[in-house]
């Protein structure tokens, strides 16, 4: 009994070092189911910046549970996460990246499932790809959102090619 709940202190503890390495903003939160006594369900939508590519930024939005569980913090969460990027200023690569790589990583339920945005590159196109899933080790979510941001000249910098910068 005392390593189960050493093995889960040592889980949250990793989500929540792993959670300070990239912390999303909070753009905004809306209520969208009412609780009597305990926290309302809510949307609430993130804002970040891809770590590897200097001019990107991406928005998502995820629920978050109320209630009981959701104010201990033990609710699973859905998996319906929506994803929007966009270059927001000259874009930059700041070193070489795989498809797939992941941008971020966050725990939704205390321990099965994680949500991650991972990017990729069209290199034909010249444009980045990114794809948001929640993911659990044994079953597997098909829910995802993709957005694509085509690589554009800002002022009079001509756009890198996203090709040149794959592993």
């Amino acid at each position: 009994m005392l390593a189960r709940i050493a093995l889960i202190l040592a889980v949250t503890m990793a989500a929540v070092t792993g959670a300070a390495a990239q912390e999303p903003d909070l753009i905004f939160k809306k209520s969208t189911v009412w609780r009597a006594l305990t926290p309302d369900d809510k949307l609430a939508v993130y804002g970040l910046d891809d770590p590897m590519v200097e001019g990107v930024a991406c928005h998502y939005t995820t629920p978050e549970r109320g209630g009981i569980s959701g104010t201990f913090g033990v609710a699973e969460e859905v998996s319906d996460i929506s994803l929007s990027c966009r270059q927001v200023g000259p874009v930059k690569f700041k070193q070489k990246f795989g498809q797939g790589d992941v941008v971020f990583s966050e725990r939704r339920s205390l321990i099965f499932k994680k949500m991650q945005i991972v990017r990729g590159c069209d290199a034909k196109r010249n444009t980045l790809v990114y794809m948001v899933y929640s993911d659990r080790p044994i079953e597997g979510s098909p829910k995802n959102s993709t957005s694509t941001v085509p690589l554009m000249p800002w002022g009079t910098e001509a756009p890198p090619k996203c090709g040149e910068w794959l592993k």
